[in-house]
């Protein structure tokens, strides 16, 4: 079978440095890969793994000079498959390069990715192979509107559009968006409509990321912008902070799908719980009970907004290199999913009842995420105080759109009342000491 070999790149305080070479034995899909650091990457101070699973640098004696392989049989290495264009990444390639769907090697959407990519890496064909293009400025958002409807459409994008996507495959997910920068250089990801919307979904996401960062979960700062009738969310890239230095510094992104360890087929069968073992096992000892508590939050959160969209790859984890360690990423792709049936589920396992989406089950597995019981019912009370007056607080927050009240009416149905989603005994211990 053909072998490609890539050059992975990390981004240090100083700007870019090569951290190793990457072979991918490949058909259309990748079917093994090795990786080998570099050793004056290992001897660097700032140097950080590339996966934390499959590369982890904690035993550098054992890594220095090794050809290493992804852990559980698995053909990638997580690290690097989180760094690789999703569904909209890889159709703004196949449109820039005018080739059929899914007709590129593996190899082919890394290189293709940009350098403004999530996280703190980048593929490049050669060591001395440039940066790629980066994300646009704010002010090309019409032009990217364009061109994302004509992708969406199969329609070829023309000549003078080819380029405004120069960051779009570096954005993750199924759904139209980018990354660009405002004036003042801050790195933001615009998410576009999709055809076949039946909803704001700028002005749902928005609204309900907002409503998250009020029952404390951490959240991402967003807005929304009108752009020729049309909303675009804008959420601040939480993979990038000026916080220390004042430059813009690329903070390394792993995906929960990364930290368990398994495939897109073999993540159906992993739950919430899965996660919180994942957290003690890599996350900086100093935060793992704050992290299994927000885990455990945005459990109850999607349970109570029916965000079925709780796959792993939509939980993330940032290494901060102050500490140095991993920690659980902002919040992020949490929207309500309207539904009429009374018995819901999520994507992941909540508790002993498999995924079904209520109060009972998330508690019947709580010892997982936190020590003492009296802990996860007060996590359920707060998200419950602040998401029962979930309607006032998206008529404050979308009183900018036009269209609020209708949005409202669509949304209800995904919004569970405690009543709905809980036993009347969890009930009586969650209301006891809230004031109603």
């Amino acid at each position: 079978m053909p072998q490609r070999t890539l050059y992975v790149f990390t981004h240090l305080t100083e700007g870019w440095a090569p951290a190793g070479r990457l072979s991918l034995t490949q058909e259309r899909d990748v079917v093994a890969s090795s990786f080998a650091y570099g050793t004056r990457y290992i001897d660097r101070p700032e140097a950080f793994d590339i996966d934390p699973v499959s590369l982890s640098l904690a035993n550098k004696a054992r890594v220095r000079g090794a050809e290493l392989f992804p852990i559980n049989q698995l053909t990638q290495f997580g690290g690097i498959r989180d760094a690789a264009p999703d569904a909209w990444g890889r159709r703004v390639i196949e449109a820039q390069r005018r080739v059929p769907a899914n007709s590129l090697t593996e190899a082919d959407y890394l290189l293709g990715a940009g350098s403004d990519r999530v996280g703190a890496l980048d593929v490049r064909e050669s060591l001395d192979s440039p940066v790629h293009a980066g994300a646009a400025p704010i002010r090309s958002l019409p032009y990217m509107l364009e061109a994302a409807e004509r992708i969406e459409q199969g329609l070829p994008i023309p000549a003078a559009l080819a380029d405004v996507f120069g960051a779009g495959p570096s954005a993750g997910g199924a759904r139209p968006k980018a990354s660009v920068r405002d004036e003042a250089g801050v790195l933001w990801l615009a998410k576009f409509a999709a055809v076949g919307d039946t909803l704001d979904m700028a002005w749902a996401e928005s609204c309900t990321l907002q409503l998250a960062g009020r029952c404390g979960l951490a959240v991402p700062e967003v807005k929304v912008v009108d752009i020729g009738g049309k909303s675009v969310l804008l959420v601040r890239r939480f993979d990038r902070t000026t916080a220390v230095t004042g430059i813009e510094q690329r903070l390394p992104f792993v995906s929960g799908l990364t930290l368990v360890a398994c495939d897109e087929f073999e993540s159906r069968t992993k739950g919430y719980g899965h996660l919180a073992q994942a957290i003690r096992e890599h996350v900086h000892p100093s935060l793992i009970r704050a992290n299994c508590e927000e885990l455990f939050g945005r459990m109850v959160f999607n349970i109570f907004v029916s965000n079925d969209d709780d796959h792993l790859r939509n939980h993330g984890f940032l290494r901060n290199a102050q500490l140095p360690g991993w920690s659980i990423s902002p919040l992020y792709d949490v929207v309500p999913r309207p539904s009429v049936a009374f018995e819901r589920q999520l994507h992941l396992q909540v508790g002993q009842q498999g995924k079904l989406a209520t109060l009972d089950n998330a508690m019947s597995a709580y010892s997982a995420f936190v020590p003492q019981r009296t802990t996860a019912v007060a996590i359920i009370r707060r998200i419950w105080g602040e998401l029962r007056q979930w309607r006032i607080t998206f008529e404050e927050l979308g009183a900018a759109h036009p269209g609020i009240g209708r949005l409202l009416d669509q949304l209800a149905p995904a919004m569970r009342d405690l009543d709905d989603i809980a036993s009347s005994a969890l009930q009586a211990e969650i209301r006891k000491s809230i004031a109603l």
